[in-house]
């Protein structure tokens, strides 16, 4: 995911506006580390990161001058679906791809994060599946008698 990110960085910096921002980070440094973040969330997640390339496009814009921001929504949407079918495969041993377990997206009831490992299919535990029908708005709501 590394590559992707940076490489998303190389086709873009010729681009980008000369100058610091605010913060004294320069403007290259800002869109480094927002196209890292994005990609890096894109991997970690995903089930959440409804548009990654919208949000990182809205989030890097901003360094650009008008006259390019076409070609810079062209190259970020290209390599986000690149990222995006890249992380959408299912790593092998069981393992996501920054090589940890996965968990079960749930939390227990002293606030902990369930370490279960997961089912593939809604990222819940064999325990907490009943929370995936909830939130696939499957369960009806029964009509209270008055």
């Amino acid at each position: 995911m590394y590559q992707i990110s940076r490489a998303i960085y190389r086709e873009l910096s010729p681009t980008i506006i000369s100058g610091n921002a605010c913060d004294g980070e320069s403007n290259q440094e800002h869109v480094l580390h927002a196209c890292e973040s994005a990609v890096e969330r894109l991997t970690t997640d995903r089930r959440y990161f409804a548009r990654p390339a919208r949000t990182l496009f809205h989030n890097i814009r901003c360094y650009f001058p008008v006259c390019a921001q076409y070609r810079v929504w062209l190259v970020v949407q290209h390599y986000m679906a690149i990222a995006d079918a890249w992380a959408a495969q299912a790593p092998a041993g069981g393992y996501d791809v920054n090589g940890e377990a996965p968990s079960c997206r749930a939390t227990t009831r002293r606030g902990t994060p369930c370490q279960r490992i997961p089912l593939a299919h809604n990222g819940y535990c064999p325990s907490h599946q009943h929370l995936a029908e909830t939130e696939d708005g499957l369960v009806h709501e029964v009509p209270v008698a008055a």
